[in-house]
Parts: structure tokens; sequence; C-alpha cells
């Protein structure tokens, strides 16, 4: 590998621009499918993606706050994440609007509208500041885009998608997901609404989620070329579970690989159920794929007050909305539920903004700005709202064993009592709660929690002695550089990173209007 892909003595590196024909397309999982593909080539790569929407976030070492996604691709490229690979990060607080973070820090909320009508075209100059100095430290930085290039009404202010990739000279492919149907006509449509100048930066499709014959499809193939003059670099057959942090929702994640693959039968004679409160504005529901990991342990997402009855644990997640989610708790009876499964001695785990929930009294005049609310009362907790947003990486002990976390909230917590400390949080009965992020990942704690777990839910289950989460996530990335390797045209896409766009693009009509 030579020409442009070695930026030494501070030449400009090789970059691509991963677009999508939809939202969840896959540009996710293929961008960290390359990242890991040219890593295990030797290439020091970056990810990055300039604008990120999401509620499943990460904070890196130097205390910035990215998407987890970003996160994930770095560790695909094995690199460390850094606030340059997602240097605005939208995180919605209701249907129309959002907090703004701006190079890991949170900067304020913005409407939609507000977003989109200045703010965003503002942003455009940091977003390719830190993309060139990626580009001069890395042998090849690959973007991911966000929804779809061919969102006509948003183009003006784009800074993600085309026009990020004008900005910076970028090729640009198209992943479509053949798995929701009508691939050919996403493609040829993206590309048929771009303008002339936006076209001739598109250099090539890719089919993801395909299944079974591939050879059905090259006629296909070959007509969307003739159409076109672009060819498919590639096609992606349909993975199960595999294991990545998506940006929202709850569609792709360990968990999943757990629900969709067959699963290790449980080490003891007896599954442990863990349910989930899926609250409003549910954030870094990624949690509990630690737990959904280990054999034996059967996590599913709730809603109804019904579904805690056979539970072992009970799980309140983060949330984007704490008052919100408590009143969303109330009404669907749930908080009665926790509150009777605690006075039985049955365990609740709180996390973050779930954790906040289960405190005595709330003060908030920053997030909801609702003043003071009655918590759930079920751990000794005060929790006041700040209006600086804390974001550590702290490390420390419990149950005897090392932990590692990440926290970001709001929530200031004062802790007046309590059966024992709990990761800066408390325990009290079977009511545990703590403001950590990720602290399930620590294999020990992770094991040492089970075995509480299991004791009080009066469980036959024994946590496997083995299982190492970091493992099977970089398998799990390892299967992703797997799928490009062997079903990509890899050496059309180096020639794309090396040499940028190819020229003679044909303009495929009628263009953006």
């Amino acid at each position: 590998m030579n020409g442009r892909l070695k930026a030494a003595g501070g030449a400009v590196g090789g970059g691509l621009l991963v677009a999508g024909t939809t939202s969840d397309a896959g540009k996710s999982v293929v961008t960290a499918g390359i990242c890991r593909w040219l890593a295990r080539q030797g290439v020091r790569v970056a990810p990055f993606k300039a604008q990120n929407m999401s509620l499943n976030s990460f904070v890196t070492r130097e205390g910035a706050e990215i998407g987890r996604a970003q996160a994930m691709q770095a560790a695909a490229a094995r690199v460390e994440p850094t606030a340059l690979m997602n240097p605005v990060l939208l995180k919605p607080g209701s249907d129309r609007s959002s907090q703004v973070v701006l190079l890991g820090k949170p900067v304020g909320e913005l409407s939609a509208r507000g977003y989109h009508a200045g703010r965003q075209e503002q942003l455009l100059g940091t977003v390719t500041d830190c993309l060139a100095e990626l580009r001069r430290t890395h042998d090849a930085v690959i973007c991911e885009g966000a929804g779809s290039p061919a969102e006509i009404n948003l183009r003006r202010t784009d800074i993600v998608n085309m026009g990020l990739a004008r900005a910076a000279r970028l090729p640009v492919i198209v992943v479509g997901d053949i798995d929701r149907g009508g691939v050919f006509a996403s493609f040829f449509g993206t590309t048929a609404l771009l303008s002339k100048e936006d076209q001739a930066l598109v250099a090539g499709y890719l089919v993801n989620k395909f299944r079974g014959d591939v050879t059905l499809l090259e006629p296909g193939l070959a007509m969307l070329r003739g159409l076109t003059g672009r060819q498919t670099l590639g096609v992606l057959p349909f993975a199960h579970g595999l294991g990545i942090d998506e940006e929202d929702g709850l569609r792709v994640s360990l968990r999943g690989a757990v629900r969709e693959s067959v699963v290790a039968p449980p080490h003891g004679t007896e599954v442990l159920r863990v349910a989930v409160c899926a609250v409003p504005l549910m954030s870094n529901f990624t949690d509990v794929d630690a737990l959904a990991a280990e054999p034996g342990v059967v996590v599913r997402f709730v809603d109804r007050a019904e579904e805690l009855a056979d539970a072992d644990l009970v799980v309140l997640p983060g949330t984007r909305g704490t008052v919100r989610a408590l009143e969303w708790l109330r009404a669907r009876g749930l908080a009665d539920a926790i509150a009777r499964r605690a006075a039985e001695g049955r365990p609740v785990l709180g996390i973050c903004g779930g954790f906040q929930m289960l405190g005595e009294l709330i003060e908030d005049e920053v997030e909801s700005k609702a003043g003071t609310v009655e918590g759930l009362g079920l751990l000794p907790v005060r929790v006041r709202f700040a209006a600086e947003k804390t974001l550590a990486r702290p490390a420390g002990e419990a149950l005897g064993e090392p932990v590692e976390g990440y926290e970001i909230h709001h929530g200031v917590a004062e802790v007046t009592g309590g059966d024992e400390e709990f990761l800066d949080g408390c325990r009290a009965g079977s009511v545990w709660g703590t403001h950590w992020h990720g602290s399930l990942e620590s294999d020990g704690f992770r094991r040492a929690l089970l075995r509480r777990v299991a004791a009080d839910a009066g469980r036959a289950f024994v946590p496997a002695p083995d299982t190492c989460f970091a493992a099977l996530r970089e398998e799990q990335l390892d299967r992703l550089g797997d799928l490009i390797e062997e079903h990509a045209d890899t050496a059309a896409l180096l020639r794309l990173i090396e040499e940028g766009v190819p020229d003679g693009l044909p303009f495929v009509p009628p263009g953006a209007p």
C-alpha cells in the first residue's frame, strides 16, 4: 500500500465516505468493517462521523462525549477514540429539540428548526478541521454519513453527507439494505436526486444483508451499472448477531447476537431472567449487552408491569429524560411493581438516570425544568440537576472486584445512607444504584453481581467462569472485517481511498431540483 495512503511527513491521508440509501442501511457496520479490514493490513486508520444523532454515547479518555458507534469503530480500527472522530453529537430530549454536544462538550439545546436554520452551516468549518487533522495523522479516514445523502430538503445545510464530501473531496460509496426490498430503486433514486456536482463524487454501491444465491442478483447489478455508470463494489450477506453499538434503537447489539444465534446453555442448572424497563429517551441501552453475553442469562426489554413478575433482576437504564421516565413508570404501573419487588427483597439495579429515579427526591431545573419531584424512594439518595454535565472515566472496586466505567449525567447524587457504597452510588437491601455506565463489561464484577442476584432470587444459576466480554467484542469486530475482506471488492475500495474520486462518472438525470 502506497501513494496517498501513507500520511508520514504531514501528507494528507486517504479518505472515503460511506453513505446509505436510508437510516439503518448498514453504514455503521460497513464503516467498522472497512476500518477493521484496513487495520489488519497494517494501515493506521480512523473513523469519522461529522454529525451524529444518538442517545447512545461514550466518554473518551480526555473526557469528551461522542457517539458509541464511533467508539466502536475506533475499536475496529484499533485506535483510541477521540472527540475529533465525532465533532457534533445531537442528543434528543424530545421530538423537536436536542442537546448539542460540540467537540465532546454540551453547548446548549436547539430545536430542529433552529439547528438547520443556521447553526449547522456554522459548524462546517469545525467539522472539516477535525477531518483534516485526522487525515494528517492517519493513513486513511473512513467517514460515515447520516440518514440519506438524497434528503434534498436538508442539502443546503448538510455537513455530514454530500456537504462533507464536497468540502473534503471524498469519494462516496452508497450502502443499501436489500433485506428491506427496493434496493435497485434506492440506489438509482439516491443518485438521480443529487446535483451534478454531488453525483460526481458517488463512486459505487454496496449491497447489504443479501440472502440467497448472489448469481441471481448479478443481472440487476449489471443493469444498475448500465443506468448509472457505477459498479457495485460488493454484496454483503445477511449476518446474524453483529454485535455493534448502534446509534439508537434496539436492533443491533450483543444482546441481539444472543437472541438470534444459538445461545450457550447455562453453566448452572437454571437460567437468570433480566427485565430492562424500556423507558422513554432511553440512553446507553448497551449497558446490558454484557449481561446478555453470559451463558444462561436471558435479557428482554419490557414496558408492562406484569412482565416483571418472573424477572430475577429488573434494570432501570439510563435516560435523557429522568422526570419523564418517572412519570412513564408510574402511569404504566411499573413503579408500583418495582416497589413491591424491593419490599420482597428481589433485585433491582438502576444505572445513571435509573439510579436517579430510585432515589427519594429529584431537583431538576435543567433537563425537564420540573422543579422538585419525588423519586421512587427505594434508595437514600437526593439528586440535584446541575447545569454542567459530568463526563468522566472512573475506576474502582465493588463486590471485591475491579471495575471500570464512564459517567454522562447532569444529576448530582447525594447519598445519605444505605447498606454499602456501590460505584459512587449505594445499595439498600436488594436495590442497587450507580451513575457508572459500562461497569458490567468488567468480567469479574459482572460475575460477582450475577452471583448475588441469583442468591437473592433463589436461582440455581452459576455464571460461566470464562466469559470475556472484551474478547467477544473483538470477535464481532473481526466478523465485520471478514465481511468486507470476503465479500467486497477490496482492490476497488483501496483505489478509492488512495486515489480519490475517479474521473468521468456520468450524470444521472434529473439531478437535484
